[in-house]
């Protein structure tokens, strides 16, 4: 698992702008803080800030790592590769006159969760919020939350602190991160550092830097809309009008009141558009850049939901953000494993929604898989029909961790969902066989799997009977589809589909056709 950096540079960090020089002393971002853990089996590295030239020394037991601050006052040295380990260390840092000790720190499995509200979504509003929260004493689980910043200018750090997991710490921290790094912790006896850096509503574009998407003809239309509205957007007109509507709607409160008349809604004080989580570039700005370059295992990603708008565009713009951020970190391909879309909305009687959108973007996850060392946790299963944040986010976090326990860990556990592999053509149905099975298919809750739909040529989608054929078949057919051609399966924003391996991990969604999809919306 040694994994050394794209370069074994002491003392320069390659800045992303003009910087002033530092002239403050010695300063360290808050990513290196007491109570941090540093990814074990590899060359951690550390970095900060001194007087221009000044020369830096760390120290780790009897270990010294010597560097030089640039002429803008960045640093950087690399640490010798330590294995995991639950012996406390400190670490000294001196330049000068200035030292710096951080105590408390351990090497790890270190992991970034990331993407938006799901993700975000803490422990106190997750299933068995009172009972997780009793239990959660891990002295050896460390967690750092990145508070929100979005904005164009690359930052270099941000308020926040390492804090061991207590029934005080965790409430507030992502149930997704916080499971994922339990069971790791348990599993491999080993401490783990989770970074919660994640924005609800937050859009993948934002997450991506800037210039990437403005080269790119792809996103040409999309990145001209928004020129636009920062070439018009004005902030604080709109907060003048909010402020005029609100005063108005206190006055009208007060009459109805008066009147003895229900109260209407306050109008809510309006966001600013150019420094929310949509904006492109405005995530990887304010609240990535500061971490790229942490020694990290991996990432856990849950989001697409703010892009269902734009379905069909996040087939190139997910990898695209996965290729980046592997790039920027310059640690090789390290695991990148995320959270297919749970089901939301209301059931359709159809046998497929055409204008699932959802769909779309499972589809476009499914096909991220094509990039190596990826993993998806399938969890249609999971959702929550009549709200968009399912509360069981254990077994999110439980599918997580299987693949990177399976994967990246060699644990002998099933990871991945089922999948479809291939079709033959019979004269009355379809035989599909399917890989990454591993104890044989399963047909949830009643004997009969559904979710299957089957069309011929007129590509006239009908429900299809289905029957389990061997451990990794099913056998699929409708009498009034005399000659079949195509088969999707839970193709919904909400499926009732119910077929999993026994380990129950669901079967991914698929479709075997190309057929053109037209969203209404792109």
């Amino acid at each position: 698992m040694s994994r050394i950096p794209r370069c074994w540079i002491v003392g320069l960090i390659v800045s992303c702008g003009v910087v002033a020089a530092y002239a403050d002393g010695l300063k360290l971002p808050a990513l290196f803080s007491d109570g941090m853990v540093l990814q074990a089996d590899m060359h951690a590295p550390i970095w900060g800030r001194a007087m221009p030239g000044a020369p830096v020394l760390v120290t780790l037991d009897s270990v010294q790592v010597e560097g030089v601050a640039d002429e803008n006052g960045r640093w950087k040295v690399f640490l010798p590769a330590r294995p995991a380990s639950f012996d406390e260390v400190q670490i000294h840092i001196t330049s000068e006159e200035d030292r710096v000790i951080i105590e408390g720190v351990l090497f790890g499995e270190v992991w970034l969760c990331s993407g938006q509200s799901n993700m975000e979504w803490p422990v106190m509003r997750s299933n068995d919020a009172d009972l997780e929260t009793l239990v959660a004493q891990y002295p050896y689980i460390r967690l750092l939350h990145v508070p929100h910043n979005g904005t164009q200018e690359y930052q270099e750090d941000f308020e926040g602190a390492w804090k061991p997991v207590s029934s005080a710490t965790v409430t507030n921290f992502s149930a997704v991160g916080y499971h994922f790094g339990r069971w790791l912790h348990r599993a491999l006896q080993a401490p783990v550092g989770v970074i919660d850096n994640s924005w609800g509503g937050s859009s993948a574009e934002a997450w991506i830097r800037r210039d990437l998407l403005e080269a790119d003809d792809r996103f040409k239309t999309y990145m001209q809309e928004w020129r636009e509205i920062e070439a018009t957007y004005n902030y604080d007109k709109v907060i003048a009008d909010w402020e005029e509507k609100y005063a108005q709607w206190q006055d009208e409160d007060k009459a109805r009141q008066a009147a003895g008349q229900p109260r209407e809604r306050e109008p809510n004080r309006p966001k600013n558009r150019l420094a929310n989580q949509h904006r492109p570039g405005n995530l990887y700005a304010g609240v990535l850049h500061p971490l790229i370059g942490y020694g990290l295992q991996g990432v856990i990603w849950y989001q697409g939901e703010s892009n269902a708008g734009r379905a069909s565009q996040y087939q190139y713009l997910f990898p695209l953000m996965i290729q980046h951020w592997r790039e920027e970190w310059g640690q090789g391909d390290f695991p990148f494993y995320w959270v297919q879309l749970t089901s939301f909305r209301d059931r359709v009687e159809e046998p497929v929604d055409e204008k699932s959108k959802w769909a779309i973007i499972r589809e476009a996850q499914t096909a991220s898989l094509a990039l190596p060392n990826t993993g998806q946790a399938v969890t249609y299963d999971l959702g929550e029909g009549r709200d968009i944040h399912p509360r069981d986010k254990q077994n999110v976090a439980r599918r997580l961790a299987r693949l990177a326990l399976a994967n990246v860990y060699g644990k002998d556990v099933a990871s991945r969902s089922p999948a479809f592999d291939r079709m033959e053509k019979h004269k009355d149905g379809i035989m599909l066989y399917f890989k990454d099975v591993d104890k044989g298919l399963y047909s949830f809750e009643v004997k009969e799997p559904r979710g299957f739909a089957i069309a011929g040529e007129d590509r006239v989608w009908q429900h299809a009977e289905a029957k389990i054929e061997a451990r990794d078949a099913i056998y699929v057919s409708n009498p009034d589809v005399p000659e079949p051609v195509a088969v999707r399966y839970a193709w919904a924003d909400n499926p009732d589909a119910n077929v999993q391996d026994r380990n129950g991990l669901p079967l991914t969604p698929f479709r075997t056709d190309d057929w053109p999809i037209v969203l209404a919306t792109e």
